[in-house]
């Protein structure tokens, strides 16, 4: 009976390790599974170790997921998060998701950070990144080198929010390898778990009350993060997060149709292993 029930629990769990097709390149690192993502890279949450992975090293867009980079850049060089800084005239109309941040409305960073890492606005991204790091291009420099220190050596970012730019890429190794290093920050772990966040709304009588986007935190058990990512060019986008009985993973998927039911799929693997 043992021998049976050990035989159904491998075949269960690797239903991550079917054959690997055609567009799977070797890894330097980790089990090559099957997924329906044409990028993948899971990681253990604790020790940042390489998991399971299929084209992990292979350079891809990674839409909003990014702003997983400009929210850390963020709380490692601006202390101030609780006190209210104007929207810059460029952070508004920025295209994409967005918060509609008015001109002359006043918010502060830490509202700008939910509102980036919840509803995704790109105008949140270049609000932030303005005042952060004075301009846009002084922020992306910051960007780069949060990256760097994260261990993320074949990635490039040239804005805050991912929307697309030839010379914009990261890998699904990589993408695991920045939120590793910024589920280490507190404030960030709390934000990207948050499922909904209220702030004012310049020149209404309500507050903007959204939702977190991310179906993980709603749909998978003990799930915490991160961030989905879409644009024409990167297709979907996950970087997600769970923890269950102290153990944590981070699986990142780049190019996913299906990419809150294969994340929650390659985490089960991960949990049952």
């Amino acid at each position: 009976m043992a021998i049976v029930l050990a035989t159904v629990c491998a075949a269960i769990c690797c239903s991550c390790g079917k054959p690997i097709n055609a567009e799977t390149a070797p890894s330097a690192a980790g089990t090559e599974v099957y997924s329906t993502a044409t990028s993948m890279a899971l990681v253990d949450g604790d020790t940042g170790e390489l998991i399971y992975s299929k084209n992990c090293d292979v350079r891809r867009e990674p839409a909003s997921t990014t702003k997983i980079c400009t929210a850390i850049t963020v709380l490692e060089n601006y202390t101030l998060l609780d006190l209210p800084v104007p929207i810059p005239d460029e952070a508004i109309g920025v295209e994409g998701s967005s918060l509609y941040l008015q001109k002359g409305e006043m918010l502060t960073v830490r509202d700008l950070l939910y509102g980036l890492m919840l509803q995704s606005g790109n105008d949140c991204a270049v609000a932030l990144a303005v005042t952060v790091g004075g301009s846009v291009e002084g922020f992306v420099k910051l960007m780069n080198e949060t990256a760097d220190k994260a261990g993320a050596s074949n990635t490039n970012f040239m804005n805050p929010h991912g929307l697309h730019h030839d010379e914009h890429y990261t890998t699904a190794r990589d993408l695991c390898a920045i939120s590793y290093y910024a589920m280490r920050n507190e404030t960030f772990r709390e934000i990207v778990s948050t499922k909904r966040h209220r702030t004012p709304y310049h020149n209404h009588d309500y507050d903007r009350n959204f939702p977190n986007k991310n179906k993980i935190l709603y749909n998978y058990a003990g799930g915490n993060g991160i961030k989905t990512g879409f644009t024409k060019k990167s297709g979907r986008c996950l970087v997600s997060s769970a923890t269950r009985n102290g153990k944590t993973y981070i699986c990142t998927v780049l190019n996913c149709g299906d990419m809150f039911e294969e994340c929650m799929r390659l985490m089960d693997c991960a949990f049952s292993r």
